[in-house]
């Protein structure tokens, strides 16, 4: 049985959205195996991005997490303490870089 993972597109208020698609991110991504949900948003790292992830893990159960935006190293830390806060292991997250690269 596939993890049910969950797929997030931030996009950095216009950092990345300027130069990246952040919608055809999102239809790509629901068609990936084990993709529950995907969604992007203005600013994840935010309360109210952060918030959206972990409603999604109550309701749809989510056991694994992709957060495409800035640098791992500016936000690892904000994703993983969610996870961990959540009672999931906070290993279960994986950040794509999408800002830089």
């Amino acid at each position: 049985m596939k993890p049910r993972i969950g797929v997030y597109i931030c996009h950095c208020g216009t950092n990345i959205a300027a130069t990246v698609d952040c919608e055809e991110l999102v239809r790509f991504s629901k068609t990936l195996p084990g993709v529950k949900v995907a969604r992007d948003y203005r600013y994840l790292c935010s309360d109210p991005g952060q918030d959206l992830i972990k409603k999604d893990f109550c309701e749809l159960s989510l056991e694994r997490v992709v957060v495409a935006a800035c640098s791992p190293r500016m936000h690892e830390t904000t994703f993983r303490n969610l996870l961990s806060g959540e009672g999931i292991n906070p290993y279960f997250l994986n950040i794509a870089n999408i800002r830089e690269q």
